[in-house]
């Protein structure tokens, strides 16, 4: 299967897509300076390995490549990746 993610802001979320159909989101509200990661899902009929973190490592690098929001993980996966991965974690205190 091939994966990719694409931001889809009229739905509030990213989706990982796999073959074209969303597999999995990462849904997120906008507050003034913040993106609000509130929710992460992988459709389980569909899961494999590594797709949570592939979706959630994919927006990060679209919030830091592309806006100057700092993130806040309400989602505790969200949070958990971010306490993983120490590279990203100034993302939280832009």
């Amino acid at each position: 299967m091939t994966l990719t993610v694409e931001n889809q802001p009229d739905q509030s979320r990213y989706a990982l897509l796999g073959d074209g159909e969303v597999v999995g989101v990462a849904e997120y509200d906008l507050r003034d300076d913040a993106i609000v990661f509130t929710h992460t899902e992988i459709d389980e009929e569909k899961r494999e390995r590594g797709m949570a973190s592939q979706l959630v490592q994919a927006a990060l690098d679209d919030v830091r490549d592309n806006t100057d929001r700092r993130v806040v993980a309400s989602c505790p996966y969200v949070r958990r990746w971010l306490e993983d991965h120490p590279d990203y974690q100034a993302l939280q205190r832009r």
